[in-house]
């Protein structure tokens, strides 16, 4: 853990599971929730760290095992999960929310396209924007055009425009204004990109 006031680090309590790959999200009521990614084996497992007392406790366990998922914090205090690979490197299309006030997962609408290494933003509207990312399409595997809005209204997706450069292992941040900046990533050759591009 890292102390501003004071620049330095210390040492907290371990996880349950060792594990890489994985999202890590602060909840409503303070505390971290880390899930999936893989360790010894590929996880569906997933871990509460309490800051109040520096220890970590299982909660409920996702329905799939995935890595290179994206987990976003929504306004009703859920969190949302989308895509990823699973323990056969098969890529997902299937999202699942957290719930955290029963400690349960339950299945939502799925996304149109199987997509990893993407990114997930909270507009807003509250809806979450999924964009680009390795996955299938259509036209095959590579990377992805696509991009997704989740409304946590109705639990469905919608597509709207595709970003301009198919990438993954790119960023997506929300400015002050509501307009997405996504930046950089990688393209189908695995060429790093300097292009940044505003929804």
């Amino acid at each position: 853990m890292y102390d501003p006031s004071t620049d330095t680090w210390i040492t907290t309590g371990n996880m349950n599971n060792g594990r890489y790959w994985h999202t890590a999200s602060v909840l409503l009521n303070g505390k971290v929730l880390v899930t999936g990614g893989r360790g010894n084996s590929f996880l569906n497992s997933v871990e509460l760290y309490d800051p109040s007392t520096g220890t970590w406790t299982t909660t409920g366990r996702m329905t799939n095992t995935r890595y290179y998922h994206t987990a976003s914090l929504l306004s009703n205090g859920k969190v949302l999960v989308t895509g990823g690979m699973d323990n056969a490197n098969a890529y997902l299309n299937s999202a699942e929310l957290y719930d955290p006030s029963t400690g349960t997962w339950i299945a939502t609408g799925n996304m149109k396209n199987a997509r990893a290494y993407h990114t997930a933003s909270v507009l807003s509207n509250g809806k979450v924007l999924v964009t680009g990312g390795g996955g299938s399409s259509g036209s095959g595997t590579g990377s992805l055009y696509s991009a997704e809005l989740y409304d946590p209204s109705t639990g469905t997706w919608t597509t709207t425009g595709n970003i301009t450069n198919a990438r993954y292992y790119h960023t997506s941040s929300v400015l002050s204004n509501g307009k997405v900046i996504i930046t950089g990533g990688s393209n189908s050759n695995a060429n790093a990109l300097n292009s940044a591009e505003l929804y």
